[in-house]
């Protein structure tokens, strides 16, 4: 059963209880990246493998979200300023233990030749971007422990999926 969850703004970002940051360089421009987080909404189970259905909700204002296991989401856009910010808040969650949660995700041109591996060790004068996703939330105190003990799984599942949307923004421009 859903159950709602509190409704933050983007104060939470910087202010919740436990905030995750995780930052990854990429080849694509800020502005194909940003086109496929906020744009392509359907299309995020091609690139972020623990998203099986991303949709439109509200003519746009919204999101609904399952993720493999069954968890479900509907979320509020909060932001959406092209290329630089896209951000959604969780409204409602089939998840146990969730009180809020955001997610902001902040792309900046990365000055650096990226090295087509999505891992942005070149040292070249190309421009790619610099991706950093903020996962801010309140729960209960079991699950932000466990949070903190999935922070590295979290932080791969983001690596693995921003290296796999760089390679198919690469893919769809060749």
């Amino acid at each position: 059963m859903p159950r709602r969850l509190r409704p933050v703004g983007l104060e939470f970002v910087d202010s919740a209880p436990v905030r995750l940051v995780f930052v990854r360089e990429v080849s694509a421009p800020p502005e194909a990246v940003y086109r496929a987080l906020a744009d392509d909404v359907t299309g995020w189970p091609r690139w972020f493998t623990a998203v099986t259905l991303c949709r439109p909700t509200g003519g746009g204002t919204g999101r609904e979200v399952r993720l493999k296991g069954g968890t479900r989401f509907r979320e509020s856009i909060l932001a959406a300023d092209e290329p630089e910010r896209y951000v959604y808040r969780v409204d409602e969650t089939n998840a146990p233990g969730l009180r809020a949660l955001v997610e902001e995700w902040r792309l900046s041109p990365a000055h650096t030749e990226a090295t087509g591996t999505g891992t942005g060790t070149g040292t070249g004068t190309g421009t790619g971007t610099r991706v950093q996703w903020t996962f801010a939330m309140d729960g209960a105190a079991p699950l932000r422990g466990a949070l903190g003990l999935g922070r590295p799984g979290l932080g791969r599942a983001f690596r693995d999926a921003v290296t796999a949307l760089d390679r198919r923004l690469a893919a769809a421009k060749a």
